[in-house]
Order: structure tokens, then sequence, then C-alpha cells
């Protein structure tokens, strides 16, 4: 097997490298392994410029991912790479939804067994990339507040049989108390399927099923399809809202008649300003903003 290259977050704390301590065990069994620290975008670049050939295994969560896949694309080395994955984050969504063991060992297993499979890309605009999902509106505020519930929450428990999955139904709870309700326009592949006339409490594109920690915002989405899903909340009434929160967490809020869902290759939100969440950085205000599917962009190792 060709030799591995180990990209992870130099300030990552001490029960990390010790999972991470773990995954290598089982690694070095087999292969080669280099392992890189990295902190800033300097270092990435750095280490990515010395994998060569080799695969590249990142060590971390949903963040850590998204910056490594941002980086080969901003380099123009995104295609034809094939990545892996050791998920020590917290939330862990893209992990989850491609069926890659929250368990570092397990994940480890899957590096040197699994098959490579191509993976979609999402990319607006101005070239920047969404690997997992992207969101505008309510879900936006949610993110932001569940990001401190979910860091909170983190801490009761023991490893990954913790709180932290809670974070995203809360922040998305408090986000309906006093929602930041939009009007805008939304296009999937050129057909209008929510206008200015109807405000809406939040808009997702998903390349993946989960945002949060587990929480199925998109439940369908396949990262291999060549297709995103966009579902849009228009649940803007007290009850309503709550309502939508309820399901969201049951994983059933697609079901209601206020929820809006569709798939295709290119979504354009436009309208009034708006802030967006996209792999869990929040940006903003926008007030026009259009994703795209590179579809195989890149290949990643699955079970």
């Amino acid at each position: 097997m060709d030799p591995l290259l180990v990209i992870t977050n130099s300030d990552a704390g001490t029960s990390d490298e010790e999972t991470l301590g773990r995954a290598l065990s089982v690694l070095r069994e087999r292969v080669s392994v280099e392992v890189v620290g990295t902190s800033n975008p300097g270092e990435l670049d750095g280490a990515l410029t010395r994998a060569g050939s080799r695969r590249i295994v990142v060590a971390g969560g949903d963040g850590s991912f998204h910056a490594v896949v941002s980086a080969l694309h901003r380099r123009n080395d995104l295609a034809g790479t094939v990545l892996g994955l050791l998920p020590l984050g917290t939330g862990n969504d893209f992990a989850r939804g491609n069926g890659i063991p929250l368990d570092v060992e397990d994940a480890a297993r899957v590096v040197l067994e699994g098959k490579v499979a191509p993976m979609d890309l999402i990319v607006d605009e101005v070239g920047e990339v969404v690997v997992n999902s992207v969101h505008a509106g309510a879900g936006a505020q949610a993110s932001r507040r569940g990001a401190r519930w979910k860091t909170r929450l983190h801490a009761v428990g023991f490893g990954k049989a913790n709180l932290g999955k809670l974070g995203y139904p809360i922040g998305a709870a408090l986000a309906a108390v006093k929602p930041p309700f939009v009007r805008v326009r939304v296009e999937v592949d050129g057909e209008v399927v929510s206008d200015f006339d109807r405000p809406v409490l939040m808009v997702a594109v998903g390349n993946g099923s989960s945002v949060g920690g587990g929480t199925e915002l998109t439940p369908d989405a396949d990262p291999g399809d060549g297709k995103v899903d966009v579902m849009v909340s228009r649940a803007i009434g007290p009850l309503a809202r709550f309502g939508y929160v309820a399901q969201l967490v049951r994983g059933t809020h697609t079901e209601r008649d206020d929820v809006i869902e569709r798939r295709g290759s290119t979504v354009s939100v436009r309208g009034e300003e708006f802030w967006c969440s996209a792999d869990g950085e929040i940006y903003g205000p926008e007030r026009s903003r259009t994703w795209r599917v590179e579809p195989a962009a890149y290949s990643l190792i699955r079970p």
C-alpha cells in the first residue's frame, strides 16, 4: 500500500493526541505513515506541498477536513486526490454521512481496507467550497449559538459518548425564539421554489445529510450523486417554529407542509441580508449567493 501523510491539528489537546496514537498504531502495522501537525493555512500549504503522490489522511473534525479540501481546491490539486478521515471532532457530520466509524481505530482500518469513492463538492461564485452543508437564515444563527452549547455539552460525558451532538438542536430552539426571518428568492436549477412574498426561516443546501453532530437537516443527501439536496423552511409562526424544531430533532421535519425539498445542481439565494453557515464557518451578511455542484471533485476512502 502507498505511504500515508496524516495531517493533524497542532493545537489539539492531550486526549486527541492519545486517541490519534491508537489510530496511528493500527495504520503503522500495515503502511508507512508520516504525521504533520498544522495550525495555520501556511503550515497546511507546506504539508500539502510535501505530500507528493501519497494519500492524505485528515485527523480531525469537519472543520479540519474542510480546511484540507479547501486548500487542495485553491491549489488546483484536488482532482485525483484520495483522502482518508480519522474523525477527532465533536460533530463529525461528514464522517457520519459517509459511514466512517467514529471510533478512530475502526476508522483507521477503513483507511487501510476501504474502497475509494468519488465525492462531490459544492463551490460558490467566489470559489469558496462546501464539503458537507451550507445553510442560511435561522440555521446560521442556530450554528452560531449551537457552537457554544456544543462546546459546553461536549464536556458532559466521556470521549465520543457525550452530549455535544445536542448543541445544534439547542441552538435551533434558541434561534426559533427570535429568528432572523428573511425574504429571499430561492432558485434550484433556474426554478423558483420560494419567492419574496413568503419569508423563510432557513434555507439548507446539503451535500451531506447532517449538521451539528447528527441533526439530519437534509436526510436524503448523498455526496456522490452529483446533486445537492435543498430544504426551505417556511415555519415562521410561533407554533410552527417550535413544531419545526421538535420535528428537526426527530428527523421528521421534511414531512411538514411548510417545508420544501428539491434536488439540483445549482442553487441561488438572493434578497434581504442573510448570514450563512458553511461546514460550521459563519460568514455574511450576504445579499446573493450561488452554489453549484462539482461532481466527483475528489475521492474519499469509505467503508
